[in-house]
């Protein structure tokens, strides 16, 4: 039904996505274990505004 190239461009971009949050997570992870109490207030304002 769909053209294998899109198909398969779909699925590069979406491997890309899971790569990029799985990244971006382990980077959250790593700051909160490095200093708490900082980076939480810090993570706090970001998410406010």
């Amino acid at each position: 039904m769909m053209n294998p190239e899109i198909e398969f461009e779909l699925m590069k971009n979406h491997a890309s996505e899971l790569r990029r949050a799985a990244a971006h997570h382990r980077r959250v992870r790593e700051a909160e274990q490095g200093n708490k109490s900082e980076r939480r207030s810090l993570f706090g304002k970001r998410r406010s505004s």
